[in-house]
């Protein structure tokens, strides 16, 4: 089968968080054969803005990981080639406001907005000092 005979898989959140944080052994290795595989060009994987912003708030919320440490993990993994990230601008420019405090959608509004020179339609004090 070639590469565009291939057919894609979209990453679950779950998927991600045990690549990530690695607290089940079966499951983290299987993830790092599949990642192997995309890296290698024997499978496609995307990965959506939903799946992030999930991951985000796991890995917050859960794991009561850092912000910093989160966006340094996530802008490193949505900017590998070898992985088809939907949004993949936007996924790399939101980071900065996310480590200033923002959640993670309104950084997500604040990059779209940018790369796309739209306005965000917001009654949020917080994201309307950073959107002007």
């Amino acid at each position: 089968m070639g590469k565009a005979d291939m057919k894609s898989a979209l990453l679950d959140t779950n998927v991600l968080v045990r690549f990530l944080v690695a607290d089940h052994a079966e499951h983290h290795k299987q993830a790092e054969k599949w990642f192997h595989e995309a890296e290698q060009g024997t499978r496609s994987i995307v990965v959506t803005s939903l799946v992030i912003a999930e991951t985000t708030f796991v890995l917050e919320s859960f794991y009561k990981l850092q912000r910093s440490n989160i966006a340094r993990t996530l802008e490193v993994f949505v900017s590998q080639r070898w992985l088809k990230v939907e949004e993949r601008s936007v996924l790399r420019t939101l980071w900065a406001p996310y480590r200033a405090g923002l959640h993670f959608v309104d950084s997500y509004l604040l990059a779209r907005a940018a790369l796309s020179n739209e306005t965000i339609l917001t009654f949020d004090k917080k994201l309307e000092n950073f959107s002007s």
